[in-house]
């Protein structure tokens, strides 16, 4: 970067039903970051392109999405942005469909990086086990498990994944890319209500996600839940170097991705060195 130009970071939601993931396809598939980097280059009237903090997959939400974008400071100097990024956020929402908004806009030292600044990474993944599947009204972002569970035995199968292990097991694994990773915390809280009985949620937090990870974790908790897996199921595989096709991958519509939490800034640039160091 140079004094000509500087860094924005966007805090960003979305409604991921109806868009093929994160990640730009070309622009005849309708993806988040497409729809997004368009807006932002109709309004600056530049070519914008976006870091993100987690490519989610086709189906996924976001409530606490965070990406960055490069840009020249000129482009901020518009009348009707006068040099204010947070202008940016009332003129994106008239540009973007009703399915993502982006809820702030701000400079950013040049060493802040979305994706590798980012300390850790928290998902929600809401799923129903009621005969009658998810409350209409968020049919959306519920997903549907056909058989009771146990949210007991689900939470003896969170507690084996949580600490530094290969979740080779549980990842779609990307060439020349560990599956290391360390899980903080996963809990499964029950959320039945009159209206919505029999509801579940997994809170789940980590350094950061491989392919498919939080789905299959959540995935084998059901198993265990429902009673076709034990509890000691879950710890061998731990041990194992490549996917494993006994473990199932949850319905992508019961994930949401809620915050990224980032270090102080003055350990941007630290936090994206160690980031980027290959772990063992």
């Amino acid at each position: 970067m140079t004094d000509e130009t500087l860094r924005l970071r966007l805090d960003i939601a979305y409604d991921g039903t109806d868009f093929h993931g994160w990640a730009r396809q070309g622009s005849s598939t309708r993806t988040v970051q497409h729809t997004i980097e368009s807006a932002l280059s109709m309004v600056l009237r530049t070519p914008v392109e976006l870091t993100v903090a987690g490519r989610t997959d086709a189906g996924v939400h976001a409530s606490g999405q965070v990406a960055h974008a490069d840009i020249p400071r000129a482009a901020l100097d518009q009348r009707s942005i006068d040099g204010d990024p947070a202008r940016l956020v009332r003129r994106c929402a008239k540009l973007l469909p009703a399915d993502v908004r982006i809820f702030d806009i701000s400079e950013v030292s040049p060493l802040f990086d979305a994706r590798f600044s980012a300390l850790n990474r928290s998902y929600v993944y809401r799923v129903t086990t009621h005969p009658a599947g998810a409350l209409p009204t968020r049919a959306r972002d519920t997903a549907v498990w056909r058989r009771p569970v146990d949210i007991d035995a689900m939470q003896a199968a969170a507690d084996a994944f949580v600490g530094l292990h290969d979740f080779a097991a549980f990842c779609k694994a990307k060439p020349h890319a560990t599956t290391v990773r360390e899980v903080l915390g996963m809990r499964w809280v029950e959320e039945s209500t009159s209206k919505e009985p029999n509801l579940y949620e997994a809170h789940v937090t980590a350094d950061a996600f491989c392919w498919n990870m939080v789905r299959s974790l959540v995935a084998s908790c059901l198993q265990v839940g429902e009673g076709s897996k034990d509890t000691g199921w879950v710890e061998p595989l731990l041990g194992e170097t490549s996917r494993s096709p006994q473990v199932l991958l949850a319905p992508a519509k019961g994930l949401t991705l809620v915050d990224v939490s980032y270090p102080a800034p003055g350990h941007y640039a630290e936090r994206a060195r160690l980031t980027r160091a290959k772990r063992d």
